[in-house]
This record gives C-alpha cells, structure tokens and sequence, in this order.
C-alpha cells in the first residue's frame, strides 16, 4: 500500500505538469476501440504534410491491407490485460490459463501441444506494423500485491515516410499468494517493414523471442486449509502438493524455477513481394510529388523459422504428492523432461487483383514446404510437410460486402491428408439494419505430437497412442446493430475423434460424433448521458455424453459511471463481475502441462467482484482495480478469505489490488 501511495503521489504531481503541456496525441481516438482506416496510409501521410506538430499512427497485420489506429479507451481493462475475460487462469498472474468458451485447435498440420501458457506468447500474426509521422513510445507499468510487477515497452518510429521499425517488450513477474506459484515471463518482439518509394516492392521482417517460466505446485493438499482458520489465514502457509516449503524468492531478475516449466518460443519471418500494375502519380507542388500504384499482380515469397523447447523440471521431488497425483513411487530427487522443435517453413504465392483499384478483392494461389526437426536427447527425427493454400478475398469499396473463401490442404509428409476450408461472409443489411455475418470451418488435423511415442513427455502420457485425425466443423452467425450498441451470436461445433486428456495421465479419442451450441449476446445500455450497463454472455449447452464440460451460462457485466470532463480527462468508474454457473472444471497435469477432464468435483464459485477507477489525461492512462470483493466473510475469522476455485485444487487469490500506468510519449 506504501508503495501504491508513492506511485500515486508521483502521478499527480506529473499529471498537473502533463496537463499544462500541448497535446501532442491529439489525433489519437478520444475513446473506443481500434478501428479500421485507410485514411493515415494515404499518400498525404507517407510523404508528410502538416502533420509534423502532431502523431498519426496507424498498424496493420502481416495477412491484412486493412490498417487501424491505436485503442486508446479506458473502459476494459482486459484489453490492456495479459489474459481476455474469457480466460481462467491457476491462481496466479502468468500461470497456466484456458478459455471458458469452447475453442477447439482448428489448425491443420504439425503441432506441438502445449497450448496452456499461449496467452502469455506473442504471435507472429499478432505482430503489429505501424507507420507513424513521429516517433511514438509508450511504457506500461503494472502494480499488484505480493510484489506482482508487469512491464511493458513500445516504441515505433519511421526511419523514412516508407519505412517503419517497432520494438516491443513485456515482463511478467508474479511471486504468487500461495506456495510454489512463481511465475516469471518475458517477450521481446522486433520487426519492420519498408516500401519502395514506387510501391512496387515491399519486405516485412519479425524476429520475436517469448520465455516462459512457471513454477508448478500441483494444487494445495487439501481444500479444506482454506477453511482451516486462523492457522492458514496466511495463504502462503498452506502446504502444496508439488515444490516443497521454500520461502518465495521475488523481484524481476529472480527467474529460479526449481519445480516447474520453462517455454522458449522464437519465430523469425521475411515477408517480400513485388508487383506487376499500373504507375501514376500526383503532383502536390513545386517539390512533391506523391506516386501512386494500383497492383495487378503480385509474387511473394514467405520464410519463417521457428524454434520450440518445452521443458519440465522439477529438483526438489516431491514423493508423496507425486504418487498421490501421478500414482509414481521411487522417483529419484530431481528429473526433467525436454522436447525441442525447429520448423522452417517456405512458401511462394502469387496473387492477382480484379479490381485494380481495390486492393481489398484478391486471389492468392500458393505452395509451401515445410521441413521440421526434432530432438529428444535419444534421437532426432526429421519431417517434412508439402501443403497448398488458396484465398479469396473481397470486401467492397461500398462497404457493404466483405467476403472471405480460404483453404489449406497438406498434400504429402507427415500431416498428409490435413486440410482447413473456411469461408464468412459479412453483409450490411441497412445502415439502420446493422450487419449480418454468416461462417463456416472445417478442419481435419493431425493429433498433437505430445501423444506421439517419440515425444519426452510421452513417459507420463501413458493412455494410447493410435489416435485417429480430429474432425471439427463450426457453423456460425452474428448480427451485429452499432446503433443500439447489440451484438448477437451462434455457433454450432460438430466434432468427430476428438481427443482430452482424462486424467493426469492419459489422454482418450472419443469415438462418437457429438455437438455442442454455443450462443453469444453483447449490449450496451446508457442510463442518463454518463452511466453505462455493459453485458457480455455465453450460454453453451453440449448433446450427450459429450467430454467437454462448461459452464451453462458465464457471463460479464460492468456498471460504470463513464464520460469525458473538462478538455482532456476520460474518466471511467464502476463495478465489474463475472459468473459462471456451477460445472466440474478441468483439472490440470502440472507436468504435461495439460488440462484434463474431471468428472468428480463441481465447481460452485461466488462472482468475481472488482471495483475499479479509470482515466485518461491526454496520453496517460491510470487503472486502478480491487479485485475479489467477493471473497469478504464475516464471521470468527473476517477477512477476504472465501477464495474462488479454478480448478478442484487451485484456489484464485483474496482481495487483491492492482494500479497500473500507461504513458504515450511523442518524440
């Protein structure tokens, strides 16, 4: 609390100087969310004019010509957050995390299987590339209890009016409420992109770097220390059943895991590609002339490597919690388990562009080539993979279609016969109507290489191994009506072979088709011209035996008093919960990091209640969150002590409060 005072203090002292100053992000969006532009990458923004008193930035994705401008709103803090609202996570910040919405693996080809610690991973498809007219950084820092510290870095600044470079940086550092819960995460993701000053030629480059730490304590030993009273009012006192009773070791260059995993995810990507079209050119004066380029064909050349280790260690064994979660004796003190994974994948395409002036509607026609290598300390397969891909791709320059047909087919190698076919489209039915959305998916994969027999981790992955290929198909729909702030949505799953894990230890393919339903409900109510009612939703029903448990209803409200004061401040304050209705949640395998089915334990959680401040004064914003009110008990022991449960034996932290700073600065 000292310390969150200091900050606090530093804040407003800042903040009154920070208000006398000329707002230099005045171009930046007053509030919202992201949206999609074309404007800041016209030709009057690469090649400057009247502009340079003030920033325009704008970012695309590498797979898209769409460009957005940044989210500078304050009214979710999820957005700015590690983990989406949808995300349950073990209890600690960085800890193993998953979805309370079905979201099946919907990629074909090669897959390693480690998915539980992905929201903690830059993608490369999440790469943004910007293109600003000043230099731009923003520094986040992020303040919790138990010395819970994030930090984030962002800087992006234009070499040239056609080349642009942007370096980004995060660490998570989480000593934990309970014992043996340290989690210690870094991402560091580098990458830029130029244009000749023709537009013929363009080259995109990432190199990006995610390390993964997170010690594993397999559950408390018993559920009942919770209500073990006064003696475990310190939380951090309740014995573990993995990790031992060593005290905490915090600070950011503390990274130690004694019992745990360590991920180290690397990618690097080129991107090049040149285009056949038609030249033209506008003169702006005596002294600029602004160059114009409408593509008819386009070549393009994609290289990207990418390097896995997935590790478990563990140097102070455990022997009782180990057998009574693994069912194993006569383990030796310390152990380890690693896989490693590189992938070099290549592929050339060619697209070619109806509407010359539209570069939005395109075909792309591609090959690629994939060689993969493996080593398991005893052996080092090699693989190699020969796959097509198509696209289609069409959104009107009315605006009011937006079509998309995609499909990729693993034509030889060791995913042979995986494919993906997809298609959407998005029409707008009436400005007053709002917008339609029709989808479809099907994907046929590859079991995950974690329940291969070559893989380290298949020692404690001991169900069978003949899996057949995963089948899912998703239909889907949304209706989506800005005017009165409502989204509607459905999905309807059909999976066929799906493969869990049903225990610590072994996973199962289900033999039966099953199905399951999935609708979605967003909504925005205003009361008077300040007070807003957010409601987010997902009721999910399953046919069947089906081996998936959910949440019938899970939901998301937000009550908040919201506006914008004075010239510059963008206030939001309220309330948020989030419910689920009581289902038996996954239990989770420490060492295969792996979540399983459980069919014993119901889950019956309170709300999760925070109350939280936020505001934004020109460029910087402030957030400052009371999270799990809910767990405030009265009675021989009052406190915040009524602790939620993410898994039968991962309790979620007491009240917990959490500041954080997010500063823009122009250059």
């Amino acid at each position: 609390m000292v310390r969150i005072f200091f900050v606090l203090l530093f804040i407003i002292s800042v903040t009154a100087v920070q208000a006398q100053r000329p707002n230099l992000l005045q171009r930046l969006p007053s509030g919202g969310g992201g949206g999609s532009t074309s404007g800041p990458f016209k030709d009057s923004l690469l090649h400057r004019t009247g502009l340079e008193d003030s920033v325009t930035i704008a970012f695309r994705y590498l797979d898209t010509a769409r460009f957005s401008i940044l989210d500078s709103s304050v009214n979710d803090f999820s957005k700015r957050w590690h983990l989406p609202w949808t995300h349950i996570f073990l209890g600690n910040t960085g800890s193993a995390s998953r979805s309370l919405v079905f979201s099946p693996n919907m990629k074909p080809g090669w897959d390693h299987g480690m998915h539980a610690y992905d929201a903690y991973i830059q993608k490369v498809e999440e790469t943004k590339f910007y293109n600003t007219t000043r230099p731009y950084t923003e520094l986040s820092y992020v303040l919790g209890a138990e010395q819970e510290q994030s930090i984030g870095v962002l800087h992006t600044q234009n070499i040239r009016y056609n080349w642009n470079f942007a370096f980004n940086f995060r660490l998570i550092n989480a000593p934990g409420i309970f014992r043996n819960q340290k989690t210690n995460h870094s991402n560091l993701n580098f990458n830029t992109w130029y244009t000749s000053p023709k537009k013929r030629y363009s080259i995109f480059f990432i190199a990006a770097n995610n390390k993964i730490g997170a010690t594993e304590n397999g559950g408390i030993k018993s559920t009942a220390f919770l209500d073990s009273l006064p003696y475990f009012r310190e939380r951090f006192s309740i014995p573990t059943n993995l990790g031992g009773t060593d005290a905490v070791q915090a600070g950011l260059l503390s990274s130690t895991i004694n019992t745990g995993n360590r991920y180290t995810v690397s990618n690097f990507l080129i991107r090049q590609h040149y285009d056949l079209g038609k030249r033209d050119s506008v003169i702006v004066n005596d002294s600029t002339t602004n160059y114009l380029f409408y593509p008819r064909f386009r070549f393009q050349h994609t290289a990207q490597l990418s390097r896995y280790t997935f590790q478990f260690n563990d140097t102070r064994v455990d022997a009782e919690g180990y057998q009574k979660l693994y069912g194993l004796t006569n383990l030796p003190s310390t152990f380890g388990l690693k896989d490693f994974w590189q992938v070099l994948t290549n592929e050339a395409a060619i697209y070619t562009f109806p509407d010359i002036k539209n570069p939005l509607q395109f075909f792309k026609a591609a090959a690629g080539h994939q060689q993969l290598n493996a080593d398991f300390g005893t052996n080092e397969p090699g693989f190699t993979n020969i796959f097509l891909n198509g696209e289609y791709r069409n959104k009107t320059r009315n605006k009011k279609w937006d079509m998309e047909l995609a499909g990729t087919f693993y034509l030889a190698g060791f995913n042979g016969g995986d494919y993906n076919v997809q298609a959407s489209l998005k029409r707008l039915i009436g400005q007053k109507l709002g917008y339609l959305t029709l989808g479809f998916q099907n994907v046929n994969r590859t079991p995950s290489f974690i329940h291969d027999d070559r893989s380290n981790f298949k020692k404690f992955n001991l169900g069978a191994t003949n899996f057949g290929k995963e089948n899912t198909t998703i239909a889907s729909a949304v209706y989506e009506l800005p005017q009165f702030a409502l989204k509607l949505g459905a999905k309807y799953f059909l999976a066929s072979n799906y493969i869990y894990f049903k225990n610590y230890t072994q996973a199962e393919q289900e033999a039966t088709l099953f199905n399951l339903l999935q609708l979605q409900v967003e909504k925005q109510f205003h009361f008077g011209k300040h007070w807003n009612w957010y409601v987010e939703a997902y009721v999910q029903q399953t046919t069947g035996n089906a081996p998936v448990n959910l949440p019938l209803l899970f939901a998301r409200s937000r009550f908040a008093f919201e506006g914008k004061f004075f010239r510059s401040l963008n206030i939001s304050t309220g309330i948020e919960a989030r419910y689920h209705t009581p289902y038996k949640a996954d239990g989770f395998s420490p060492i295969l990091g792996q979540f399983f089915l459980q069919n014993d334990t119901t889950i019956n959680n309170l709300p999760d209640v925070a109350a939280y401040l936020q505001f934004r004064i020109r460029s910087l914003s402030l957030f400052l969150r009371a999270e799990n009110l809910n767990t405030f008990q009265v009675g021989s022991s009052t406190g915040f002590l009524n602790n939620n449960l993410a898994t039968p034996l991962q309790p979620t932290p007491g009240y917990f409060l959490r500041f954080g700073i997010y500063w823009g600065f122009v250059n």
